[in-house]
């Protein structure tokens, strides 16, 4: 079993930054594929970011490249993600997920383990 917590989420005007960070414990996620979602009220859950499990792979969704980046520490058994030029849109329940298939990445069916996730609020 793997559990992810998720920290980091908060208020924000837009045009800010956010760094939310997902610490695994349980066992090492250095061989999952870890993936950043998000579901605003009323919305799908969507995937902004994911990274392979060496980081030498990423996928990020259309409406946030060059502005958000996934990073990872597989010796701290944590993933990030950096979010730039935050907009009101961007507003959504952040959740980290761990899952072991790079061939479904955008999708929530590619993952396995979820935290319960952080708020992201981006205020115009």
């Amino acid at each position: 079993q793997v559990q992810l917590v998720e920290s980091g989420g908060g208020l924000v005007q837009a045009g800010g930054s956010l760094r939310l960070s997902c610490a695994a414990s349980g066992r090492t996620v250095s061989s999952y594929t870890m993936g950043w979602f998000r579901q605003a009220p009323g919305r799908e859950r969507e995937c902004v970011a994911a990274s392979s499990w060496s980081g030498g792979s990423t996928y990020y969704t259309d409406s946030v490249k060059g502005r958000f980046t996934i990073s990872r520490d597989n010796a701290k058994n944590t993933v990030y993600l950096h979010m730039d030029s935050l907009k009101p849109e961007d507003t959504a329940v952040y959740y980290c997920a761990a899952g072991t298939s790079w061939g479904v990445v955008s999708s929530t069916l590619g993952y396995r383990y979820w935290g319960q996730g952080t708020q992201v609020t981006v205020s115009s």
